[in-house]
Order: structure tokens, then sequence, then C-alpha cells
């Protein structure tokens, strides 16, 4: 469903009750009696499963799968797979210059990605009364999953001219796979990228920033938003470099203080973040969840730009009570 996107974010800076935006998505495989390996391989399964999250909880929009192994499965990375886990990548498949200058791009719509895009094509039809986000690595995290991820800080220091040549494929990949969720109706894109965080502010400016620019500048508009997500322990540190890439709202992990970051932006930037979705969510309680979740709205619920979320990704297995914890401390907070 088609929407001004610039009108929706003026609302939720102008709110004085806003509502929660937490990535949630994996967890619906409880609700549904499924595995995470089923629901990552069927697209209407996936359609059921943002369906159920959303009728159950009343989000400031839906999130869609956040699963950083996909576009790198295009490339030609071996993914594990998991009944209780999300997938993750294995190994490398660029460890030289002379395969960063092999390296094909692929096109949109091969391996898991057309099941991703089938899926938005009809969450967008049946989740109409509120935005529907797609998911999508950003660039540095991708180049680093193609190169292995604890190699890509050291290749940006010895081989940085192999690390620019795999930024200069992976980004027109991703700009496309954008463009494409941007024509199957999505109102915008959850751009995930953490490996950034964990890089220093030069090395952001030169390896990140950029090419995640480049993608901001081709798809978003009026109709279209890119939201940033970088869960490192670095953000605050690189909050200049992040701004400068241009997105519409940014989302942040439970490695910083979000108080601390949200004093460096700008008023009229949206910022969510960021309970933590392991130490919280997954290992916490219900008592515990809501006094993790009320003790960040304390802090930072007196920021118009605010949005409370997770700080990433809630884990498949995270219990349901914890979650519905987390709504209901975030209703609490604004009756008050």
């Amino acid at each position: 469903m088609e929407r001004n996107m610039k009108n929706w974010m003026k609302e939720q800076l102008n709110s004085k009750t806003k509502k929660a935006l937490p990535v949630l998505t994996f967890p619906a495989v409880q609700l549904m009696g499924i595995n995470v390996s089923q629901l990552i391989s069927d697209s209407g399964l996936q359609v059921r499963a943002l369906k159920l999250i959303a009728e159950r909880e009343d989000t400031a929009a839906a999130v869609s799968f956040m699963d950083l192994s996909v576009e790198a499965e295009c490339f030609g990375s071996t993914i594990s797979f998991s009944a209780s886990e999300v997938p993750t990548v294995v190994g490398s498949i660029v460890n030289c210059q002379e395969d960063a200058d092999a390296l094909n791009i692929p096109a949109v719509g091969c391996g898991r990605t057309q099941l991703y895009m089938d899926c938005m094509k009809e969450a967008v039809v049946q989740i109409t009364d509120r935005p529907v986000f797609a998911g999508a690595i950003g660039p540095f995290s991708l180049a680093g999953r193609l190169m292995n991820v604890q190699e890509a800080m050291i290749y940006c220091y010895e081989e940085p001219e192999m690390v620019h040549t795999v930024m200069r494929k992976v980004t027109p990949f991703l700009i496309e796979y954008c463009k494409a969720y941007k024509e199957l109706g999505a109102n915008g894109v959850l751009m995930a990228e953490p490996l950034t965080g964990l890089l220093s502010p030069n090395l952001a400016e030169e390896f990140s920033s950029p090419y995640v620019k480049e993608i901001v500048d081709a798809v978003q508009d009026d109709h279209f938003i890119v939201i940033y997500h970088n869960c490192g322990n670095n953000t605050i540190e690189q909050v200049e470099t992040i701004l400068s890439v241009g997105a519409a709202a940014y989302h942040f992990g439970d490695a910083i203080q979000m108080e601390k970051m949200l004093s460096k932006l700008p008023s009229d930037v949206i910022a969510l973040g960021n309970v933590s979705p392991s130490q919280v969510f997954l290992g916490g309680t219900p008592e515990t969840v809501r006094e993790a979740t009320l003790q960040i709205l304390t802090k930072c619920g007196g920021y118009s730009n605010f949005i409370i979320s997770s700080g990433c990704d809630i884990p498949p297995i995270t219990s349901w009570d914890n979650i519905d914890a987390f709504f209901a401390a975030v209703a609490e907070f604004y009756r008050q």
C-alpha cells in the first residue's frame, strides 16, 4: 500500500504516544508450530508470520525478516541452516584480489531473494493498517560475509582495493534488490549494516558510508524510506559518518547507551533502539523485560525523535510472554 512516508515520519515525531517498532519476525515460528528452516523456505508461511505478528502486536510498522545470509547466498556463499536459528554464512568466497575481480553480480530474484520478494508482494496486500518494511543487508556487512567477517577488518588495512572491488559489486546488487521491494509496494527497507559498527570512524567513512549513501540516494523518496541499522559498539563515535548516508531513520543496538546517541542526533532525525534481544528478550523474564524497557523509556522517552525497539532481530525461540511484556511496558509508560 503506497503511503507518504515523509508524513508518516512527521506523525512519529509529533506523536506524544509512540508505538514500538521492534525487529520482530522469527518468533512467529512458535505461533505457527513450524521451525525456522520451514519459514525461510516458504513465502506463504512468511506472509502468515508477518500477519500474525501484526494482528497480535500494535507496532508502528511491520518489519520483514532480517536474514543476513540471503544476499550472500546469491553471490555463491555456503549457508548453514538450522531449525531453531537464523541462517548463517559459512567460510568465504573472496580471499584475494583475483577472487574479487572474478566475483559476478547476481540477478535479483536468484536464490531465496525471490521468496522474500514474493512474501513482500503479498504482505503489503494483507497488512494495510501500518507501513511494511522489507529487510536487506548493508553493503559492508555483505562484503564482510563474502570475505569472512573476521578477515574483513584486516583487509581494510592490508587489502583496501580488494575490499573496494567487492563493495563496488555488492552495492549495485543491493540497489536493484531494494528497487524490487519498492516496486512490489514496500514502504521502505530496514538495512542492516552491523559489521560497520566494529570499524573506526575513518574506516567506516571509507568502506561503508559512501556505498550506503549510494543505495539511499538511488531508492529513497517520499514513498520509500531507508532505516539504517547498526548494532556495533563504535556507533556513537561514528555518528557524523552514519548521518552522512542520509537515511530517513536510524536503528541502534544495545552495545551503546541510547540516550548518549540521542544527545548527538538532530531532533528531527528518528532513532530507534535498543532493548537487548539476547540478554533481555531471550534471556530475561516478563518482569526483567518490563524493567529494562521502562528503564530505556525513562531515559529516552522525552526525546520526540525516539521510538523504542529491540536492539537487533529478536531470536526465534524468544518467549512470547517476554515479547508481550515488552509491549505492555511500552503501553504502561505512555499512559503515565
